[in-house]
């Protein structure tokens, strides 16, 4: 009995060592990827504009969470999330019957949307339309996009035709609807695909694909997380049709009263419960929907099982961390410095300060840093994480910019949003198959919970200093963040191409001049 307690323990050691030692690689990560845009907001609020206690005390500790919860969070992914949405593309892929996946597709897009954290914070913005009607609409929208994501890699559809179909749909239908449902609708699609969905949709892809692609699968694993962007687009302007109007966003103070530690420890105490139930509430249909399968179809060894089931407690804890953090204290940090900044003399430094913290903030999505992971891993090493992450960081800090020149300007949302996505559906007939993909799966991907509550509070406080209106100048700064990354990710896709064909290029001989071939001819006949 001892000595198998003993080999048992022998072979937990070393487990325990490599998961310890991931653990600190993914902290590291989490603190270059936070620390940034931390010292940022201190020097802003040095040099620029002075910050209460209240708001200063908040985020300080709320980006100590996010640092430990985005290392907790990847790491669960990468040992729970990833896995399980493998194993289940591949189980429901092998079944024949279409109507079958279907069902099951739509199904998790519905209840993994429906417990999406991102898709709440931005209905508790929206005045005008009940939260559970915006979230049934927008989960609805992902569970039918969801179902046509997958039949695309069965029946091997182009990406890019149903791309360049569903905007056209979605620009003519928006023409139709009245304009402060424009922003939010495009909002909702870059906030549906937040920490929750994205994990474990790309992993859903890779698993379908691997199974039914074949020579093809590199290049489907990818565009899930794009259709299901479109979706709630659409379905948010379909039901816009029956509303009459939305009502102007209220810009209140959002920081609570901290004068003390003990306040300060109480305003975070206060929040836990609540996030605790709601990340309860987000993984339980994703786990419910593995462990049905691995009882009647999977049979997993039990080692795996283990795994997968600390991966969830990664997962949960760090989920917990991030978004009582983000929500506590970065969101009341991005509308006081809005108000504060849109309030200067030279409120035009909104633009450029916007666009640096533009360029910070996609590296704290959590979000996008498992779909680096991803790419890296699909692709061999062909795309690594730290150039997907400059192109994605560069698309951000142009996209906020011209968010923040909307606030202050007024302009149309339409003016960026058509001319954005009409250069980025002409790329993708330029660019390979999988830069397609993986460019619109990214502007969903780096649309997350730092953009819901810290960029878009951001926008909102200073659209309210300026008096101008929350609706159609600060919402759309969502569907900015979601668009530029596109551009940027099929650029590097075409200088990919372009060092290809120079690469094949080189590698070829070179064909005999004429005048030497007819030297050796000369050579060979004099002989």
């Amino acid at each position: 009995m001892r000595q198998k307690i003993q080999k048992h323990l022998d072979t937990l050691m070393p487990q325990r060592r490599e998961t310890s030692k991931k653990l600190k690689e993914k902290i590291h990560e989490s603190v270059s990827s936070v620390l940034p845009i931390s010292l940022l907001v201190l020097v802003l609020g040095v040099v620029i504009v002075p910050i209460n206690l209240s708001t200063m005390s908040l985020f300080v500790v709320g980006a100590a969470m996010l640092i430990f919860g985005m290392g907790l969070f990847t790491l669960g992914a990468d040992m729970a999330m990833v896995p399980m949405g493998n194993h289940l593309g591949a189980q429901i892929t092998k079944s024949k019957n279409v109507w079958f996946l279907a069902g099951i597709a739509f199904l998790m897009g519905l209840l993994i949307t429906i417990a999406e954290p991102d898709l709440t914070v931005l209905a508790n913005q929206v005045q005008g339309v009940s939260n559970l009607t915006l979230i049934l609409t927008v989960a609805v929208g992902v569970g039918i996009f969801l179902v046509v994501a997958l039949l695309r890699i069965l029946f091997q559809w182009k990406l890019s035709y149903i791309l360049v179909g569903l905007y056209v749909l979605v620009f003519l239908l928006g023409m139709l609807i009245k304009p402060e449902f424009v922003p939010m609708a495009f909002d909702s699609g870059g906030v549906t695909t937040g920490p929750m969905t994205v994990p474990f949709i790309l992993a859903l892809g890779v698993g379908v694909a691997n199974v039914r692609s074949g020579k093809n699968a590199q290049d489907d694993s990818f565009g899930l997380v794009a259709l299901c962007s479109v979706g709630p687009i659409l379905a948010i302007m379909i039901i816009s049709l029956f509303f009459p109007h939305l009502d102007n966003v209220p810009t209140e103070n959002m920081t609570p009263a901290v004068a003390t530690t003990h306040d300060l420890r109480a305003t975070y105490a206060h929040a836990f419960p609540h996030y605790l139930w709601e990340i309860f509430m987000a993984l339980s249909p994703v786990i419910a929907f593995f462990f049905i399968f691995q009882i009647f179809s999977l049979h997993l060894p039990w080692s795996e099982i283990k795994r997968i089931i600390v991966g969830l407690v990664y997962t949960y804890v760090g989920l917990v961390l991030f978004l009582t953090g983000v929500n506590v204290g970065f969101l009341p940090m991005g509308d006081y410095l809005g108000k504060q900044l849109a309030g200067l003399d030279y409120n035009w430094i909104l633009i450029p300060l916007g666009m640096l913290m533009g360029y910070m903030v996609v590296a704290a999505e959590p979000a996008v840093h498992v779909l680096n992971e991803q790419v890296e891993q699909v692709t061999s090493g062909a795309i690594s994480k730290s150039v997907m992450m400059k192109t994605l960081s560069i698309g951000v800090a142009i996209s906020v910019s011209l968010a923040m020149t909307r606030v202050l300007t007024g302009i149309s949302v339409w003016y960026f949003l058509i001319p954005g996505y009409a250069i980025a559906l002409v790329l993708t007939f330029f660019t390979d198959p999988i830069f397609t993909a993986i460019a619109f799966d990214s502007g969903g991907v780096a649309s997350g919970p730092m953009t819901a509550t810290f960029m878009l509070p951001l926008a909102m406080g200073a659209c309210g200093a300026v008096g101008g209106s929350i609706l159609e100048d600060a919402f759309g700064l969502v569907a900015m963040v979601a668009m530029t990354p596109l551009i940027a990710i099929e650029a590097l896709g075409l200088v990919y191409r372009i060092k290809m064909k120079k690469t094949e290029t080189l590698a070829q001989p070179e064909p005999a001049q004429p005048d030497q071939a007819q030297d050796v001819d000369d050579e060979i006949i004099d002989v």
